[in-house]
């Protein structure tokens, strides 16, 4: 492979590692400001039993986990080749 292919292959790594961590910190600051604005209220059964679910906070932390093993991933295949090459 070129030196140019493997760039643009660790590059690509590098944005989905970004793209995950920032996934991940989004959805803390999403649950965190979700259930301080729940704790403000008088009834507070929703915060206590946790339903109904809420799936949008799952699914950012598992997408922003996925994009991250990817970019892992990329980074690894871009390093080795480049290295074995």
């Amino acid at each position: 492979m070129p030196q140019t292919d493997l760039l643009i292959l660790m590059v690509m790594g590098g944005l989905f590692i970004l793209l995950g961590l920032g996934a991940v910190f989004w959805d803390r600051r999403e649950q965190k400001s979700y259930y301080n604005a729940i704790s403000t209220r008088g009834d507070v059964r929703e915060y206590m039993e946790h339903s109904p679910e809420r799936p949008e906070f799952g699914a950012l932390k598992i997408g922003g986990r996925i994009a991250i093993t990817v970019g892992l991933v990329l980074l690894i295949m871009g390093g080795a080749f480049w290295l074995w090459g």
